[in-house]
């Protein structure tokens, strides 16, 4: 049980990470946000297919091991979209406003889609759903603490597509191969993303780090942690430990971007993260 508590902590704090990692590159270095995704991507691609070699390997199937691809272009779309438009929108948006936007979106896509498919809310779930879109509306109202209201369509659409990625690879059998099959693409389709911002590409040795430790670390190594203890939880549980992030993002903004925690924020948190924990709270605690 402590062994999953910890590396549950250290999923969620890689996840946070993405977000501090994006924000401090975009906001204090000279890199463009098409350079680091294409370098997020590729460094993640590159780790994640190291992790399942290694794997193969300690399996004693090394010589059987045949390098094969595995996910397909339609979710290494879906990842590519999540990964273009989260660079895209912290140029312009604070990380704690931006995690909370991006898992907010996340966890409003799964539930919607349960409604989708037949699950039915009960009347305290529906007033969580009603709290949660409420704060979402507070966050893009215009005023002096809203971010761009671009930037934000920008993350929930990152947020959106993060969540459709979960979902198609969530009865896959091995996550983990999916994944890296799915960075490569998604890597590739980076890469034409920056030709095709060539003009305006601007790299920075700093930047280039923060985005190789985004994709190595807080994306391919926090993946593969997230896969490996994710059987282990309650669909309930998966879902609430994720509504740490946003206030673990928040706090690490505050200590490493220097970004103030707003009223505006506060507020926004206590109605989306509220609300969603209260729908999900309520959800099957059948193990996934």
């Amino acid at each position: 049980m402590i062994r999953l508590t910890f590396l549950t902590l250290i999923t969620m704090l890689s996840f946070a990470g993405n977000s501090v990692l994006c924000r401090l590159a975009l906001r204090q270095t000279t890199i463009d946000a098409a350079s680091f995704t294409a370098l997020r991507l590729v460094s993640g691609a590159l780790m994640l297919t190291l992790l399942v070699y290694v794997r193969h390997r300690s399996q004693h199937a090394a010589a059987a091991w045949h390098v094969g691809l595995g996910g397909n272009w339609l979710s290494a779309l879906v990842l590519f979209v999540y990964a273009s438009a989260f660079s895209f929108s912290y140029a312009d948006i604070s990380t704690g406003i931006g995690a909370l936007l991006l898992f907010g979106a996340v966890q409003a896509t799964m539930i919607l889609t349960g409604l989708w498919r037949g699950e039915r809310l009960n009347a305290r779930q529906t007033m969580g759903l009603v709290l949660a879109l409420a704060g979402v509306v507070v966050i893009l109202s215009p005023g002096l603490d809203s971010p761009p209201l671009a930037s934000a369509l920008l993350m929930l659409l990152s947020g959106v597509a993060w969540g459709v990625y979960s979902l198609r690879g969530r009865f896959v059998a091995d996550p983990t191969g999916h994944t890296s099959g799915n960075f490569v693409r998604a890597a590739l389709l980076s890469l034409l993303l920056s030709m095709l911002y060539l003009p305006h590409l601007r790299l920075d040795a700093h930047g280039a780090l923060y985005a190789v430790l985004s994709g190595a670390i807080t994306s391919g190594m926090g993946y593969a942690i997230w896969y490996a203890v994710l059987p282990k939880l309650t669909r309930t549980r998966a879902a609430a430990v994720q509504l740490s992030v946003p206030v673990l993002a928040s706090l690490a903004g505050a200590w490493f971007v220097n970004e103030p925690i707003t009223m505006v924020l506060m507020l926004s948190s206590v109605a989306v993260l509220g609300g969603i924990a209260l729908v999900v709270i309520h959800f099957s605690v059948t193990p996934r």
